[in-house]
């Protein structure tokens, strides 16, 4: 196979900045392209965890986000872990019998897959991990201790650096405004909303939330989810938590030394097109504030609300699409968790055709090109 000589990355999030600086560092010439600036997006307002625990609808799924956890790990060894890499575990727990059941039962089939799990009590988490928690003494807490938390904007600055430092060009504040094919249908140029033309062999779709619209400058039809998530930072004047964390109602983890990051589902069930952040911002604070009491001296810094990059049966689309040659997708949930994993693979089949049997349950072929029905499936 011809290696492509000339290669867009379209959007510089988690998931872009993977592919781009992979690569990079295969010397192949790239072009990030990002409408705002890299990391910025649905990467800076996730909940950033890397796991594979709440991954197993679909065993093949679950081995994927398992190689992700592991990715990570090489990535942390290859660049350093600096700011953004914090492999602290998760905690979860839950508040009511039928809840706790699944929870207990899901920990079991986790330790039968062999996945690190520990079942403990919500006394010895505070006594041991946790000492800020008010969790119920006699509740089943969950430990994951191979699971991690990521600063995605720290990460994706590190790679994007990285990868221009290799030679990679980056545009950013510019978007794709369309792709031009050849005679037989491949990819043979970008032209950005700033009136500039690139040639290029192969364009990359990481563009998260947009990549439906990305997809579309191809004649392609890649259905999305709309599932708007709000996300809200709090500063404090020291974090008293040392790790994220499922709670009966809210999500919790560290941004940092003296910032947390909220999210609740029940929460995004509540957003609508008259939403005003500032009020989910207030109830996700006084969630969190009856998990860890000490939050009452914190404040709301900044809140979000961002539609997550899901495709619509809830799993990857990943690889080329072969009505289209040098197009190819990276879309995802969990993209934190995928992103290394992801940029490693699809780099390696763009450069040398190679298809790994991790991607075979989530090729882009997968997607009816009338625009069918899919069933839905919880990733």
């Amino acid at each position: 196979m011809k290696r492509p000589e000339r290669i867009a990355v379209v959007g510089a999030g988690i998931l872009g900045a993977c592919v781009g600086w992979n690569l990079a560092r295969s010397g192949a010439d790239v072009i990030l392209v990002d409408s705002g600036q890299p990391g910025e997006g649905v990467t800076d307002w996730s909940f950033s965890w890397v796991n594979a625990s709440n991954k197993t609808a679909l065993r093949s799924y679950f081995d994927l986000n398992l190689a992700g956890m592991e990715a990570h790990r090489e990535l942390a060894r290859t660049i350093g872990p600096d700011a953004w890499w914090h492999p602290t575990g998760h905690l979860r727990w839950a508040d009511d019998p039928a809840a706790e059941a699944d929870l207990l039962k899901t920990a079991d089939l986790l330790s039968s897959w062999d996945y690190a799990v520990e079942v403990t009590t919500g006394a010895d988490v505070r006594r041991r991990l946790e000492p800020a928690l008010a969790v119920p003494d006699e509740t089943p807490v969950v430990f994951y201790p191979d699971e991690a938390w990521v600063h995605g904007r720290h990460l994706v600055g590190r790679l994007v650096d990285e990868a221009v430092g290799r030679g990679a060009e980056l545009r950013s504040g510019t978007s794709v405004r369309a792709i031009g094919t050849r005679s037989d249908g491949s990819v043979q140029s970008v032209t950005l909303s700033d009136g500039s033309r690139l040639d290029v062999n192969a364009v990359v779709n990481a563009a998260g939330p947009s990549a439906s619209h990305i997809a579309a400058l191809v004649a392609r039809h890649l259905p999305m989810r709309h599932e708007p998530g709000a996300v809200t930072r709090l500063d404090c004047d020291r974090v008293p938590i040392h790790r994220a964390m499922h709670t009966p109602h809210i999500e919790i983890r560290p941004d940092g030394d003296t910032s947390v990051v909220l999210h609740s589902r029940e929460t995004d069930a509540l957003i609508n097109t008259d939403t005003d952040p500032a009020q989910l911002a207030q109830l996700l604070h006084a969630l969190a504030e009856r998990v860890v009491p000490a939050f009452a001296n914190s404040h709301i810094a900044r809140t979000r609300i961002s539609n997550r990059p899901i495709p619509a049966d809830g799993f990857p689309s990943v690889g080329a699409v072969s009505a289209v040659p040098g197009y190819y997708e990276a879309v995802s949930h969990s993209g934190i968790t995928l992103g290394p994993v992801i940029g490693r693979l699809l780099a390696a089949e763009i450069l040398s055709g190679t298809r790994h049997e991790l991607l075979a349950d989530f090729r882009p072929e997968r997607f009816p090109e009338n625009g069918g029905p899919l069933p839905h499936q919880d990733a």
